[in-house]
């Protein structure tokens, strides 16, 4: 759900008061890499909209030290077209992508999914993950764990007519390597309109690289929650974890 064109608040309000139960349009993720030193960390996000079937596929360039997108990013982009195909969308983004992608090397550098917790995961804590950063057996290290708190907020003039409250959050670690942490990653004091209306949030996994000559890097993959046309939507935010001083 996008509110654009004529379509007011109050009246997606009603739209959706009135609609019945239905799926709701999750985008699927996909890592594009991370330069080599770790500085930056880009990825995909795509699928096809609930209500219009519009396909899309939006790509991200992080700063991971300043936890900023680079500019001219994110690259967005949906076709209000139903015939087109998804892989067509998916194909004009990657192209706009490419000089970025190949300026910083993302492919050489794909980086670890340390851990992964999709919302068709029904035992695992969507607010709490434990993994660690590196892929060997036996383990070497010791564990992560990830908290993300919601926030309820004053909702934006966009969202006022659709929820009551806006919910932001708060995310940070309860253990580094094994040992206690209190290091908040994340705090939110308004929610940005780029999220719509949010409703919730979940911890949906986890990024690692390990550069060769600097400290590991780690991104968090939240995923957002927000109204939509035929049930909840799902989207994606990645926040950087830079190595602790």
């Amino acid at each position: 759900m996008r509110l654009s064109g004529g379509i007011s608040a109050a009246l997606l309000a009603l739209v959706l008061s009135t609609t019945g139960a239905g799926a709701g349009d999750f985008a699927a993720f996909e890592s594009i890499g991370f330069s080599a030193d770790g500085s930056v960390f880009a990825f995909e996000e795509y699928g096809v909209q609930d209500g219009s079937g519009f396909p899309y596929s939006n790509i991200f360039f992080i700063d991971t030290r300043k936890d900023t997108f680079l500019p001219g990013t994110p690259i967005r982009l949906r076709v209000d077209e139903e015939n087109t195909s998804l892989a067509k969308v998916r194909a004009q983004t990657a192209a706009k992508a490419a000089a970025l992608v190949q300026k910083f090397d993302l492919g050489a550098n794909p980086g670890l999914l340390a851990a992964f917790n999709p919302i068709t995961e029904t035992e695992s804590s969507p607010h709490r993950l434990t993994y660690r950063q590196y892929a060997v057996e036996p383990p070497v290290g010791g564990d992560f764990t990830l908290s993300l708190d919601e926030i309820s907020l004053d909702p934006s003039a966009l969202c006022k007519d659709v929820t009551p409250q806006s919910i932001g959050f708060r995310l940070g670690f309860q253990t580094e390597d094994g040992k206690s942490s209190d290091r908040v990653l994340h705090a939110d004091t308004a929610v940005p309109d780029s999220r719509k209306c949010p409703t919730g949030y979940r911890i949906g996994g986890v990024m690692v690289f390990n550069p060769l000559q600097s400290e590991p890097v780690h991104v968090v993959l939240v995923q957002v929650l927000s109204v939509g046309f035929e049930g909840r939507d799902g989207r994606w935010i990645a926040v950087p974890a830079p190595a602790t001083p």
